[in-house]
């Protein structure tokens, strides 16, 4: 993990009162460390075109798909078609960050609007934790689960309760089982 990332875990986690090895664990599985496209220097994205259906007419251009957040290419490509045509439900249809908190979060997180959100995210990764601890804090039963160190729970609140499933669909070790083996790691 980067330097940059773990001093902004160290100060959010003094902020918001969460043990830092929780905190480096969740951001650790949950972000991959990497809030910034290395190649571009952009905000990572994921456009969900989904959500936008929900939030505007749905008008797909072809220059839409569903990606991997590894794609940042196309994940901007599609998100800079949705924005031409209704950019605030573009910016709430999209995951930023380090966190891949979706846009339509910011009131939750104490935004007055989801581009002061994404204004803020785009500032740095301190802000991008900031966001991830808020996120957390909005959700009680996210943070009891945190705070306790039930990734189990964790993994259900943050990514829904078909976590294991989609790990399976895609490879990976389930978040739950990461983020504990990540944790048994930043406590040593």
């Amino acid at each position: 993990m980067k330097e940059e990332v773990i001093n902004a875990i160290i100060k959010n986690a003094a902020l918001f009162g969460y043990e830092q090895a929780a905190l480096k664990a969740f951001v650790d599985v949950e972000s991959s460390g990497q809030g910034f496209d290395l190649r571009t220097g952009k905000i990572m994205i994921q456009f969900e075109p989904a959500w936008f259906r929900k939030k505007a007419p749905y008008a797909p251009t072809g220059m839409w798909s569903v990606n991997k957040v590894e794609k940042q290419a196309k994940e901007w490509i599609a998100f800079n078609d949705a924005f031409a045509i209704n950019p605030n439900a573009a910016m709430e249809s999209t995951s930023i960050g380090l966190g891949q908190i979706m846009g339509f979060n910011y009131k939750m997180l104490g935004y007055n609007s989801v581009g002061e959100m994404w204004d803020d995210a785009k500032s740095g990764l301190d802000k991008q934790v900031y966001q991830m601890c808020k996120y957390i804090e909005a959700l009680p039963k996210l943070q009891k689960a945190l705070k306790e160190k039930n990734w189990h729970l964790v993994a259900t609140y943050y990514n829904g309760a078909g976590y294991k499933d989609m790990a399976k669909k895609t490879g990976r070790v389930p978040y739950d089982i990461a983020m504990c083996q990540a944790y048994k790691k930043y406590s040593e």
